[in-house]
This record gives structure tokens, C-alpha cells and sequence, in this order.
């Protein structure tokens, strides 16, 4: 075989080598891309299917809420049964809540660093009511035993001076 055979037989098989090599490569192209849609189509459900039941639960809500609106605006409703009907409404968000795992915070006598957050301090005279919560300005929520939002509190703190301003 000659040189000039032979050049042209390796330049041939180095063609159809590249060629395979490229109809590979638009195969894992076509693979890869695939495999992206997929992945994406899956966490876009993953997404909704982890948020459906609490959209769910925010809707039924969000009824409550305007049957509360209608029976406002419709009747003339005593004091005390618009307290007891925005009560129900506390009542059912907080189910919302408990649906969730989250809790509120138990209310405690005495100022706890790890569930309150100190927001006020009145002085006070009496040292035995030093770190007193006064108030309870909003309240807190735990979630799986983990503070998800402090309880924000007004707290009493001893005065040596004896002021309890």
C-alpha cells in the first residue's frame, strides 16, 4: 500500500471517528437536556405538592374571613357576638398553625432569653418582680421545638433607686 493509500485511509477512518464521536455527543446533548426537563418539571410539582395543603388550608381561611365581612355588613351583630365570630376567626388560623406544626408560646411569668425577646423594661421597686414579663406585646411560635418567632415582651427590672416609674 502506498504512503498516499495509506494517508487516505487513516484521514478516512479519522473522519468517520470524529463523526461518532459527534453523533455521541448530540446523543448526551439530547440525554442531558431531556434529564434538565424532567428535573424541572419535578421540582415545579415538588414545590406545589409541599404547598397545596397549607394554600388549601389559607383558602378555606380566606372564606371564614368573608363570611365574617358578609355577617358584619348584613346583620347588626351585638358586641359580644363580634367578639365571639373574630374569636372563631383566631381559633380557626391557629389551627392553620397547629396543621403545621407551629405552636404559640406559652406564656411565662418570668422573662426567658431563649423564647422572649425583651422589647420594653419598666422599673420597678419590688425586687422580686425584677424580670417580671409585664405584658406581652406579641406573641411567639415554635415550630418543630424551634423558635420560629420570639415572644416580644415588656419586662420589669429593679431599680436600686426605688422609682417605679
Amino acid at each position: 500500500m502506498s504512503d498516499e493509500n495509506r494517508t487516505a485511509k487513516d484521514i478516512g477512518e479519522i473522519r468517520r471517528m470524529l463523526e461518532e464521536q459527534t453523533q455521541r455527543e448530540d446523543l448526551q446533548k439530547t440525554a442531558f437536556d431531556q434529564l434538565y426537563e424532567e428535573l424541572k418539571q419535578y421540582k415545579e410539582d415538588f414545590v406545589f405538592q409541599s404547598e397545596k395543603p397549607l394554600l388549601l388550608d389559607l383558602l378555606l381561611f380566606y372564606d371564614s374571613l368573608n363570611w365574617f365581612q358578609q355577617s358584619l355588613v348584613k346583620k347588626e351583630m351585638s358586641p359580644d357576638v363580634i367578639a365571639d365570630s373574630f374569636q372563631y376567626l383566631i381559633d380557626e388560623f391557629l389551627e392553620v398553625l397547629y396543621r403545621r406544626d407551629v405552636l404559640p408560646i406559652e406564656g411565662k411569668d418570668a422573662f426567658d432569653r431563649e423564647l422572649q425577646k425583651a422589647i420594653k423594661v419598666v422599673k420597678t421597686g419590688d425586687k422580686t418582680r425584677d424580670w417580671d414579663v409585664e405584658q406581652v406585646l406579641k406573641r411567639g411560635f415554635t415550630r418543630a421545638g424551634k423558635v420560629l418567632r420570639a415572644e416580644e415582651v415588656v419586662v420589669y427590672r429593679y431599680n436600686e433607686d426605688g422609682d417605679d416609674s
